[in-house]
């Protein structure tokens, strides 16, 4: 079984209380049932989040938009599950998704998932998302250095040339900087 999917379904089954109802959804293989659970009105959280997390998995599609809200979710755990779905889907709108989520301010607090999402799916939008964030991150005080660190990390991943003046910035940053040598260290140098 799939890491993310028995811890998923261990928290899953505790916020649930071990229904009827969720071992219905953990045992169906019928993805027209899951997706339904995504429609219906009076759907439980913890239904939604199992529904969409399998049909990411399936390579269903109709759980994007789903996967997508609990990729911004406040709960890290909820961000966790839905990233690794999406990583799974293989929707072509993920990246671009992850980008605006990635690099909207109102919603830092919750860009470390989108962030690491985004060095996965080594998509175009990657790398100027990452840069843009990172940029971002660097002002004093920043109090998210978690997603600063995530983007140096994700970008030394992506060894983009690109990345290289930010990253040279992260350098000035003590708890940025180890990581920053690490990633400038991937970059190929050009000649």
């Amino acid at each position: 079984m799939d890491e993310e999917l028995r811890s998923l379904t261990e928290r899953l089954r505790a916020e649930s209380g071990a229904t009827a109802a969720y071992d219905r959804l953990v045992a169906t293989e019928d993805l027209d049932e899951l997706a339904r659970v995504l429609t219906e009105p009076g759907q439980p959280l913890w239904a939604r989040e199992l529904a969409a997390f399998r049909l990411g998995l399936a390579g269903d599609r109709r759980a994007f938009e789903s996967l997508i809200l609990f990729l911004n979710h406040r709960d890290p755990q909820r961000c966790a599950s839905a990233a690794h779905a999406l990583a799974h889907l293989d929707d072509p709108r993920t990246a671009r998704a992850a980008a605006a989520l990635a690099t909207n301010e109102l919603r830092v607090a919750y860009a470390l998932h989108p962030v690491r999402l985004l060095a996965e799916l080594r998509a175009p939008e990657s790398v100027p998302a990452l840069i843009t964030t990172l940029e971002r991150r660097l002002r004093p005080h920043d109090p998210y250095r978690r997603v600063a660190l995530a983007c140096v990390e994700g970008l030394g991943d992506l060894e983009d040339a690109r990345a290289r003046p930010v990253l040279n910035e992260a350098l000035a940053h003590p708890a940025l900087a180890e990581a920053a040598v690490r990633a400038l260290a991937r970059i190929p140098r050009q000649r």
